[in-house]
């Protein structure tokens, strides 16, 4: 009998990646990751993961290969992982349909890939959103910046990560921005379109469905402004039940508006004077710590559930258990040379430390970017007490230290 194979479109270098290799073998899966450099994965060499190197935004050229493995191997799913982008994500919608297996809308996919889109429909479905405008050039993002009044976020209407995301105070900072984001630093994967969008004020919140179920809602905080780097997140927010059912029946709505209902999606919330405001809808499965934050919090596995998802398996997210589960990511304070980084295990043997991961190692480059790249670490800690949990975790975060050697000449955007 031909082995049960699972197909990994690209792949994850802080963890969610290995997490799906893990999984797959222990559902009796055979894990087989396609890259356009598998080199980017460490994982794939330590764990002998077969790999085979492709161009995966080529969709007959993933065709061809899904084909050839067929020839040997039992394929019973296809999926992608956060880090490669919504639009890798939709490429493996259409793999899902050509080979009648289950997975996502690509469709839906791309309308959420394109912010402006998804702003277009949450807007014409009554979704609270923050007022938004389209721009092609900075005279367009002036006069929209001048029509919402600042302050204002400036972002990429199409990318992933928070990558070009920026408060804006001032008109000054308006123009500098401008400047970063269509004068050649950044990449841009499609035409250059920036989204000049109201700063909706107040709490975070991020919402994580399964289907058309709500799981469980977070509460997010983000390091120094004008830039949006997740430091810390707690599961379960502490709500009130009016609170959460408000988050979850916007939530409910913004699926049916998208289009969207099947698998894992992230929905992200302001709390303001409004209510909860949506501020964009993921639509897969977070990459890490995410995961892990909701498996300590409820004992949902929602690796192993998503893979049974795309491999037609009966899924279970019934909650094993129900505690508060706190996630601190570790950010720099400077761009530069990492000397050393020390208190891994130490800060692991702490009683009620869940998980501690490091993403550097010493000599590494250091250089904050202002998005989801920043992070070298988290760690996560759970115990029945919010207060006790977050009073574990900052003593597991005070035991790990590190040193960067600043270098003048590096530095972020």
């Amino acid at each position: 009998m031909a082995k049960r194979a699972l197909i990994l479109i690209e792949g994850s270098s802080t963890g969610t990646g290995l997490l799906f290799v893990q999984a797959a073998r222990r559902l009796g899966l055979h894990p087989i990751t396609f890259s356009a450099d598998p080199a980017w994965y460490d994982y794939l060499g330590t764990e002998g993961v077969e790999a085979i190197r492709v161009d995966t935004h080529n969709v007959d050229a993933l065709i061809r290969e899904c084909s050839r493995l067929a020839e040997t191997y039992d394929i019973a799913g296809i999926t992608g992982f956060s880090g490669a982008g919504e639009s890798l994500y939709a490429t493996v919608g259409k793999l899902c349909r050509y080979f009648d297996l289950p997975g996502p809308d690509p469709a839906s996919i791309e309308r959420c890939c394109d912010k402006f889109v998804q702003r277009q429909l949450l807007a014409q479905a009554g979704v609270p959103i923050p007022a938004y405008r389209l721009a092609a050039n900075a005279t367009d993002v002036e006069s929209s910046a001048a029509e919402i009044g600042l302050p204002v976020i400036l972002k990429p209407a199409v990318g992933i990560g928070s990558i070009g995301v920026r408060l804006c105070r001032t008109v000054d900072e308006i123009a500098e921005h401008t400047t970063y984001l269509l004068g050649g630093k950044h990449i841009w994967r499609s035409p250059p379109r920036i989204l000049v969008e109201e700063f909706a004020q107040g709490p975070h919140y991020y919402a994580q469905t399964v289907g058309n179920e709500v799981l469980g809602i977070a509460a997010a905080e983000f390091g120094p402004l004008p830039h949006f780097v997740y430091r810390e997140s707690t599961f379960p927010a502490p709500l009130t039940d009016d609170e959460h059912d408000r988050i979850a029946d916007v939530s409910q709505s913004s699926l049916r508006a998208l289009g969207l209902g099947w698998g894992p999606t992230s929905i992200e919330f302001r709390w303001t004077r409004r209510g909860p405001v949506v501020i964009e809808v993921n639509p897969r499965l977070g990459g890490a710590p995410g995961p892990q934050l909701v498996q300590a919090a409820y004992g949902v596995d929602l690796v192993a559930e998503h893979i049974k998802l795309v491999t037609g398996q009966e899924g279970d997210l019934r909650r094993r258990h129900s505690q508060p589960a706190v996630v601190r990511n570790l950010l720099p304070d400077r761009d530069g040379i990492l000397d050393w980084i020390d208190g891994e295990h130490r800060a692991a043997a702490v009683p009620g430390v869940v998980e501690v991961k490091l993403h550097v190692k010493p000599k590494t480059p250091i250089v904050r970017y202002g998005d989801a790249r920043d992070p070298i670490g988290f760690v996560i800690a759970a115990s029945p007490d919010l207060a006790q949990t977050r009073a574990i975790l900052q003593h597991a975060v005070d035991l790990i230290d590190w040193s960067i050697t600043p270098i003048p000449t590096m530095s972020g955007p």
